[in-house]
This record gives structure tokens, sequence and C-alpha cells, in this order.
């Protein structure tokens, strides 16, 4: 039955007439990005335009386990409601569609009409090539270029390009996954490429495949230094196991992209088991930099207990660059844009946690979608915590260590956890503050996500308890600290 349902689902969709929730589910998103049926993974040619964010991603249409990949698509106005747009691109003669970005070719220099929203993809076949298309409706149809693919290799591993414009030198930009190194080339039209410069032997984390790259330019915080971002996304290798992104701060002319932190250092720009594919919106106004990611792991992204559709994305984030004493780091903020789906706010008065502290009926009716700020002050404590349960003995343990400034979320008793050894695990976080901590929980059904001290580290991490958590408690091991709360409930 839940075949059939998926096929009628997905034939709405492939004409347009579906929304996300088409078919609910126990562990569907309220908030986060989701298929109305069928499988998704990374997010691809994010880019704005008129007024709308365009989100496509890679797509199996039939199923809800990974398949022949299409690019399917939505929009949004305001980065939190989404309308389901037909499937952008098929398979073809060249192979499946994996992924890549889209960019506005402002001044018609592909030749397919100023303004253009031109698509650059991974063509998935005999070998994986480069392959372009192109709109002139403003994303809702597309139309392959004659002559694809655009760029090719050699190399088995050979995709996921990310696209830019690189004002400079007047020209566009591709950084590349090529094995375990990005490669960057140049284009004037984004149909002849020229190779530039490779990275990445010897710097970072190489426990896997690199995919998924990103390169940009930000300015640090409360300086007046600018640095360029390479995010590069891994599995296996990740911090905890499977799949994760890590990233890398430094130059760029143009040509070549240099690390200024050391060949060795691992930054890692999510410390739960659930972020990656992480990409950003190229264009979004204001001169933000706003980032998405896919929220799964591929350990067991096609084993999770949902129905009708895997998976979700993570919430969208801005992007800034701050300075500590070792180095320039990356801060991932919730996008400002959630703020509209908070309810009327609930406080508590501050109260000191000595041993444990239960804060009545707070998560009673929120039915596992709410935001959740906390503010630990006056840390004395060794081990500050909070445990988040519900009536069937499902639990979430989250908890600093104040001694070791690190922060801990054990998810090993959350609820359904038997459908893969890898998922019932234990992510931490390092901590910066010290004596003080501010938390942000973003709760959304089968998810949590974790930012702490303003998104200076962010931790996701997925749930699936059998029933809601509707209760919370607080917990103080060797000393007390001082906490307040401020709970929103969802607001649709």
């Amino acid at each position: 039955m839940n075949r059939l349902l998926i096929l009628y689902a997905t034939a709405l969709c492939l004409f347009g007439a579906c929304s996300p929730q088409a078919i609910d589910e126990p562990y569907r998103p309220a908030y986060h990005f989701t298929p109305a049926t069928g499988w998704m993974n990374d997010p691809n040619g994010m880019v704005y335009l008129d007024g709308e964010y365009h989100l496509f991603y890679q797509y199996n249409p039939a199923d809800i386990v990974w398949g022949p990949m299409h690019w399917g698509h939505a929009v949004s106005t305001d980065l939190v409601h989404w309308n389901h747009l037909p499937v952008a691109l098929y398979p073809d003669s060249l192979g499946t569609i994996f992924s890549g970005s889209a960019v506005i070719d402002t001044d018609n220099t592909a030749g397919f009409g100023a303004g253009a929203m031109i698509a650059i993809y991974t063509s998935a076949g005999k070998a994986q090539t480069q392959s372009i298309a192109y709109s002139t409706d403003r994303g809702r149809s597309f139309t392959k270029y004659a002559d694809n693919p655009v760029l090719t290799d050699t190399l088995p591993d050979f995709r996921d390009p990310k696209v830019f414009w690189y004002e400079p030198l007047r020209r566009w930009t591709m950084i590349l996954a090529a094995g375990q190194e990005m490669r960057i080339y140049s284009s004037p039209n984004l149909k002849e490429w020229t190779y530039r410069s490779s990275f990445g032997i010897g710097q970072g984390a190489h426990g896997g495949v690199w995919e998924c790259p990103d390169l940009f330019e930000l300015p640090v915080t409360d300086t007046n230094e600018n640095r360029w971002v390479l995010i590069c996304n891994l599995n296996p290798g990740g911090p905890f196991g499977g799949s994760a992104t890590q990233y890398f701060t430094g130059s760029f002319d143009g040509n070549s992209f240099i690390n200024e932190a050391p060949v060795e250092a691992i930054k890692w720009m999510d410390w739960g088991k659930d972020h990656y594919a992480t990409v950003t919106w190229n264009d979004a106004p204001d001169g933000r930099r706003i980032a998405l990611g896919w929220m799964s792991n591929w350990q067991y992204a096609d084993k999770v207990p949902t129905l009708h559709f895997r998976s979700a994305n993570t919430v969208p984030r801005d992007l800034s660059l701050y300075r500590q004493e070792e180095g320039i780091y990356l801060q991932s903020s919730p996008s400002p844009e959630l703020y509209a789906l908070r309810g009327k706010a609930k406080k508590s008065a501050d109260i000191t946690v000595e041993r444990s502290y239960s804060i009545g009926e707070l998560l009673t009716d929120a039915n596992g979608v709410y935001e959740l700020e906390l503010t630990l002050t006056h840390l004395t404590a060794e081990v500050a915590g909070f445990t988040l349960f519900n009536d069937h003995g499902d639990q979430i343990d989250c908890y600093y260590n104040r001694m070791e400034r690190t922060l801990y979320f054990d998810r090993t008793k959350s609820g359904q956890t038997a459908f893969s050894t890898d998922f019932p695990a234990i992510t931490a976080a390092p901590v910066e503050s010290g004596d003080t901590l501010t938390l942000q929980l973003l709760a959304d059904r089968s998810s949590i996500e974790i930012f702490i001290d303003g998104g200076r580290k962010v931790m996701t991490n997925l749930v699936f308890p059998t029933l809601p958590y509707h209760r919370i408690s607080f917990y103080a091991k060797g000393g007390t600290y001082k906490l307040s709360t401020t709970f929103y409930p969802y607001k649709s």
C-alpha cells in the first residue's frame, strides 16, 4: 500500500500538484524541508532570483531509497514555507543527474539569454561528467545544452560542481570534487572550462571521498578582514562515523585556494551525526551567505523509520566568521526567518540547579515541535545537563562537562534505534565559553539541532522517539548553576 501511495503522489509531483504534507506521518518534520514522497539527499542548485529562493535536490521520486537521481525542485520566499514544483531535471543518455549548482547569467555569457538560470550538474553514466541546462522562465522548465558534457575526466569520482562569478577576473569559477581533492576551473561562458589548480592533498580529514564543495568569501566579524571559506563534505570520515562536513579558511585569487591553518587541522562545521552535503545559496540578498545541509548520515539514511519519504534538510543557517586566538572559525546561526515560527514565549524565573529540577508541563502540548533557549550561568558544577524524555522510557541526555569544556548528546536510548548499529551514538562538541553556556534547541519531531553560544558550534542529530518527548528535567553533578529558559511552541 505504501508503494502505491508513493507512486500516486509521485505522479502528482511530476505535474506540480503536490505539497510537502501530501502524506503525513509521525516523523515528518513540521518546519524542515522534506520531499512530498520518495527519497532525497543532497541540496542542489541553490540560487536566489526575483524574490524566490530556489532549492533543487537529489531525488528519487519512485522509492524511499537511493536510486536513479533526478533534480527535485521547490521555491520559497522566506526559507521556511516551500512550494513544490515539477521535477526539474531527468536522467538522460549521459546518465542520472547528480549534484551541482545554479547561477544567474546576468550578462548572457553563455548565449542562452540575459538573466537565464543555468544549472551545472554531474551526469553520472559510464563516467562522471559535467553538463549544463538553462531556463528562461525563472526555473520552471529547463533545456539541456545540446553539446553536453562541458567537462570530462577519467577519474571515477569527478562530481558536484559549485559555480560562481568571480568579479575581479570577470569569469566563472567552478570548484569540483575529484576523489580526495578539490579542483578549480574557470570559464568565460560556462561551456569551455580551463583547469587552474587543485587543493586537498595532506589537508584536513581524508577518511573518505570528498564531495559537494563550496567556495565563498566572508568578512571576519569585528575586524577589517575578509577570508575565503572552502566547504568540503566527506564520506566516511566524520568525527562520529559516517558522513560529515569540514571547512577551511584562507585566501583565493581566482586561481588557487590557500589554507591558512596548519594542514593537519580539522574544522568541523557541525558536531552531530546528521549534517552533510552542506552548500550555500548563490546570489542571496543583502550579502547574506545562507547554508543548507542534508540531515542524515550515509551509515543509515536508507534505514530510518519513515514510511513515505526520506529525508529532511537542516534549517537554513546564516554563516559568519569570527576570530579566536588560534585562528578564524565559521559560525552558523539559524536564519532569522525561522523566528516567524515562534509562538508565544514562556519564560521561567532564574533558578539554581543543585541536584535536579523539573519544569512541569512545559513540553506537554508541543508534540515534539518547538524552540527552547537555555542559559546556564554561575557554573560551578562539573557536569550540567538536561534530559528530554517521555512515558515510554525514551530519552535524550544532553550534558556539559565543564572540566572538559565539551557538550555531549546521548541518543542511545532515544526511541527507535535498532534499525542500525551506527545510530545509537553519543556526539560531542567543544565549547569555548567555560563558566557560562547558551543553548538554542530547535526540535522538530525527528530531529534536534543545538546551536551553542549563538552558533559558534552546532550539533545536529536525528531522533525517532516512540512518543514525542513531553518532559524535561535538569541536573547538576559536583556543584550548581543558575538556569533560565525561554520556550517557544511552534506556530505554523
